[in-house]
């Protein structure tokens, strides 16, 4: 007999003796689905959300049984389709989505559909938080100067955002200067459990920002995906993922004096990392990871894309309980929490030996030393203690090593007397979601601060510093402790509530200084609180930017440069010219939890999001058009994608690969960041030579990521980071790489941008080809670096391994992920650019994983063959390849299904 929904239909209680109603997993054990009680709970609660949404056609009981049966160790095939309850989106990813769903109310138009055929069927929030950048810093009025440059900046944007408020009922705006999407998520937006009809169920969501995964410190499944996919799952489609390993990290012991919650997610992302944990879902457990508080787990939670995970989860148990009343969530609410998961007898920490999981790895929680990362990436620390050797033989080291391959130590003179040499501290940034959603690293920074200014220290004028808190609580308690006052006197003044940094929104440089950097090739350096640190992302003319905790920040900021060991040395001398050391500034763990204890309550929480749409008169200024189509008009911000120009009721036929060329051949490592467009749009681009034939002067290009709406300028950006390195080009005179969005076009051989090469491809009809190495796409989960990947004529990606969000983008984008066979590479198939090649089947039937052979005919005439395997790792991805795409796919089937009832 099939199951039945409703026999899985229980009661439990809530507050003040009320019940509620849910779908239990101890009866769907009972009636014979196996051993439920031994899976991760990460598991049970995707689980639970099969058996709520059962309807035979998205979900079928097969794919209950499937997730029901799953193995420690098993060969991975079945998908699984999970639909959550909510979306999460920033701005930057937010816009563009917006545009394609403008868009595909244009289409419905033109088929004589209602427009409102297309909207949300889950609750999707966006939060304006990636767009502020940090103009003014080190003046008392920063805030309030930066927040009207972003308006003034983004003014078409936000018109644009406010008509899609209006336009899709399900749509809601958390507005500019309120906070970073993810720590607004885990203090307000996120709600445990949630209620329909008298049904309680898990909150669950995907997010368009890799970093979603900071909710799972409450117990909530959900993870980074690009805007493609979360269109996709706001119009019904459920969201497929392969049935993942699930790695289980036992924590132990407790962090040791000075030690923060940074240290401790620095070591585990190194360690996770080295594991190779990309695509599985992390775990942790254990009495270590029940004595972390629930900011200190968002921390760690936060961090599972540096680490190559989907999730990195925390079960629900009394701390998030804890957590969920001090950010001011009601009674009520967290009485249903508690005794919701406690009746799915999912409520605790796990202890070692209860749950199956595909591989165990353990930490010992006081063996953690206070670490930063950097130069180039988040998984590569340095203790502390070692920074110093580690940095200067950074300085020495060939490029081909990962160094920078610099002999000449001498420091070069300013005008104003200021001297730079390698390893300066240029940019000191408290910033990002990772660690300003953490009061205990916060308050740590300003005590730092506190002690430092009490000794007479301060921060070198060259320095440019700011303090940008992931929401309003955190200057609220920093003020109420007496901590801003302190921190501002080090210039740590309050700049914005956003990415800032973190996100490359650093803002410029002293003139000056930019040109010194650029014309003496100095690598100088950043320090931030933040998540990502890859090339050219923070700023590009600083070359060296290292990962740390908020204290740590004000740190180097003190001592002002990055070559010194903190340990043994001084960070700077008071005005009796003594020597003041990092370890007599450095808060005890009892001043820093005596500090949290008066500053925060859930009183603050409730007040300052009780009314946060209508707290900044700037946004309320905004005046939008209204009406359920939108009206484009002729703008450099929104433009109409394209996308659904030729779209058409029933797919065409997928051309075929033949005497493609290579658009450019990467090594390892290469980011989103260098894929997508990102950062300020520079007068000699591409883009810039767009903007400035459209009459916008160079002051006003404003970022990349402002101007995601308009496809014309993101294409000519896509592959243009200042140091992405296209191996098809010679090093220059000096035996450096070149570096920036480059390639020789065939079969000139003629340099050019990547750009100007493609649109020269498109123009002939040669389809092209991005070879690249390890890690490809690694980074924020950027839908336009598969976008722009798409619209410049790019057919298929070879790499040697992808990350997950960006392997899935592609296919999203009908771009085919093929993957070298073990010991290949662009470089043991000796390709250098000028071959052409084919890729017979591509255009066929395809299946999962399946084999492709690539031809390649040599400049010297040789012919080779190659296996490689398709990365379309489930079946569903092999119909959004087919239709083009997983919008026109899901499109088609809203069209399909009106004409149907109909």
């Amino acid at each position: 007999m099939s199951l039945r929904v409703q026999d899985t239909l229980r009661t439990f209680p809530l507050a003040n003796g009320q019940t509620g109603q849910l779908h239990s997993l101890l009866e769907l054990e009972a009636l014979g689905f196996g051993k439920l009680s031994r899976l991760p709970v990460s598991l049970r609660i995707v689980l639970e959300s099969l058996l709520r949404n059962l309807d035979g056609k998205r979900i079928t009981e097969q794919h209950l049984r499937q997730l029901a049966s799953w193995q420690p160790q098993a060969t991975r095939n079945e998908e699984i389709p999970f639909i959550v309850a909510r979306i999460v989106l920033q701005d930057f990813t937010g816009v563009p989505l917006l545009c394609d769903l403008a868009a595909m109310r244009d289409v419905a138009v033109r088929f004589g559909k209602n427009p409102r055929l297309i909207e949300p069927l889950v609750q999707v929030d966006l939060v304006v938080d990636h767009s502020v950048q940090v103009d003014h810093f080190r003046e008392m009025d920063a805030l309030d100067l930066n927040m009207r440059l972003e308006f003034q900046r983004n003014a078409e944007r936000y018109r644009f955002i406010k008509w899609g408020m209006q336009a899709f009922h399900s749509f809601r705006v958390v507005p500019p200067g309120i906070g970073i999407v993810h720590q607004v998520n885990l203090e307000y937006l996120a709600r445990g459990v949630i209620q329909r009809q008298g049904v309680y169920f898990p909150d669950s969501l995907v997010g368009t920002d890799s970093h979603t995964t900071m909710i799972n410190a409450l117990g909530v499944v959900g993870w980074g995906v690009g805007g493609i996919e979360a269109e996709a799952g706001m119009l019904g489609q459920p969201v497929y993922f392969l049935m993942p390993d699930v790695v289980g990290v036992h924590l132990s012991g407790q962090l040791r004096e000075g030690v923060t919650a940074t240290d401790l997610v620095l070591v585990i992302t190194e360690m996770l990392r080295r594991a190779q944990v990309v695509g599985t879902f992390v775990e942790f457990f254990g009495a270590g990871a029940a004595s972390l508080s629930l900011p200190d787990r968002a921390t760690i939670a936060n961090m599972a894309p540096e680490y190559g995970a989907t999730m990195g989860f925390f079960p629900p148990d009394e701390v998030a309980a804890a957590y969920l009343t001090a950010t001011g969530r009601s009674d009520e609410e967290v009485s249903a929490f508690r005794n919701y998961f406690l009746a799915q007898q999912l409520f605790g920490m796990p202890q070692a030996g209860a749950i199956d999981y595909s591989r165990e790895l353990a930490l010992d929680l006081a063996s953690v030393m206070p670490s930063v990362a950097g130069p180039k990436r988040p998984q590569d620390r340095i203790a502390l203690p070692d920074l110093k050797s580690a940095f200067e033989r950074l300085v020495t080291q060939a490029p081909a090593e990962g160094g920078y391959g610099k002999v000449d130590e001498a420091r070069h003179t300013l005008a104003n007397g200021v001297t730079l040499g390698h390893g300066d501290v240029l940019i000191a940034a408290i910033t990002s979601c990772t660690n300003t959603s953490n009061p205990s690293v916060m308050l740590a920074a300003g005590l730092l601060a506190q002690k430092a200014v009490a000794r007479g220290l301060r921060v070198a004028p060259q320095i440019k510093t700011s303090l940008a808190p992931g929401s309003r609580v955190v200057s609220d308690y920093l003020a109420k402790a007496g901590l801003l006052a302190p921190l501002g006197e080090l210039g740590f003044h309050l700049v914005a509530y956003g990415c800032i940094t973190c996100i490359g929104n650093s803002g410029p440089l002293d003139q000056n200084i930019e040109h010194i950097l650029s014309s003496q090739d100095l690598i100088c350096a950043a320090v931030l609180s933040g998540n990502r640190n890859f090339e050219a992302r923070i700023h590009p003319a600083i070359k060296a930017n290292f990962l740390m905790s908020p204290p740590l920040v004000v740190a180097f900021a003190l001592a002002g440069r990055i070559g010194i060991n903190l340990a043994i040395e001084p960070l700077g001398y008071d005005s009796q010219n003594t020597p003041v050391y990092l370890h007599e500034l450095w808060p005890s763990q009892q001043e820093v939890a005596s500090a949290v204890l008066a500053a925060t309550d859930p009183e603050t929480f409730r007040r300052l999001y009780a009314d946060f749409a209508h707290a900044n008169p700037l946004w309320e200024n905004i005046h939008a058009a209204l009406g359920e189509v939108y009206a484009w008009e002729d703008s450099t911000y929104i433009a109409r994608p394209p996308f659904f120009d030729d779209f058409a009721a029933v797919p065409s036929a997928i051309p075929s690969i033949h005497r493609a060329r290579a658009l450019a051949i990467f090594g390892d490592s290469v980011t989103t960041d260098h894929i997508s467009p990102a950062g300020s749009i520079k007068r000699a681009s591409p883009a810039g030579d767009y903007l400035a034939a459209a009459g916008v002067a160079p002051d006003d290009f404003n970022s990349y990521g402002s101007r995601r709406g308009n496809h014309q300028i993101m294409l000519r950006g896509t592959f243009a980071n200042v140091r992405i390195r296209n191996l098809m080009l010679s090093p220059g005179p000096d035996g450096q790489p070149i570096e920036g969005g480059l390639t020789l076009s065939q079969p000139t051989g003629k340099q050019c941008f990547i750009h100007d090469a493609a649109m020269a491809y498109l123009h002939a009809n040669t389809p092209t080809l991005i070879f690249a190495g390890t890690e490809y796409g690694s980074g924020s989960s950027r839908d336009w670096a598969a976008k722009g990947t798409r619209l410049l004529g790019v057919r298929a990606v070879i790499a040697r391994s992808f990350e997950r969000i960006h392997r899935a983008n592609l296919v999203g984008m009908g771009v085919l992920p093929l993957q070298f066979k073990p010991g290949d590479s662009a470089v043991t198939l000796g390709l250098h650019g000028d071959e052409i090649f084919d890729l017979p089947g591509a255009e066929g039937s395809l299946t999962p994983g399946q084999d492709l052979v690539l031809h390649v005919q040599h400049a010297d005439g040789r012919h080779s063959e190659h296996a490689l395997l398709l990365r379309i790792d489930t079946p569903v991805e092999i119909d959004y390849y087919r239709h083009g795409g997983i919008l026109p796919y899901v499109l088609r089937d809203l069209l399909a299904s009106l004409a149907v009832e109909g």
